[in-house]
């Protein structure tokens, strides 16, 4: 899990336009969410960071509970997102491609959730 939580949080930088879809409109400045505090792309990167430091505490014995832990809480989170995204996909202006990109996308968070659980020990 730590190298796909590696992998994944280099990906926030590198592509962050990808993970972007996924931050609910309600917690984006510049979407004029009522909850904005970051932009989307800001929201991409903390995620990023977070999935850094994810990945760093489960490869520590000392942190590696805690660590599991706040990352099934991160990807428990995550699925307000995808639900958000997923909700854009299916709208007036949602294409075949983002339906199927969501659709996909949803359905994976459980298993992680269960991985990261499961890690705790």
């Amino acid at each position: 899990m730590a190298a796909l939580l590696s992998v994944s949080a280099v990906n926030h930088f590198r592509n962050p336009k990808f993970y972007n879809a996924v931050v609910p409109r309600s917690i984006s400045t510049d979407t004029d969410g009522q909850y904005g505090v970051l932009t989307r792309r800001q929201w991409t990167h903390l995620s990023g960071v977070l999935e850094f430091a994810a990945a760093a505490g489960l490869l520590l014995p000392a942190t590696r509970r805690a660590a599991a832990t706040g990352t099934t809480l991160m990807y428990i989170a995550f699925i307000a997102g995808h639900l958000s995204a997923l909700q854009r996909a299916f709208g007036p202006r949602g294409s075949d491609r983002q339906k199927a990109i969501h659709l996909a996308r949803l359905p994976l968070q459980l298993p992680l959730i269960r991985w990261a659980w499961s890690l705790r020990g």
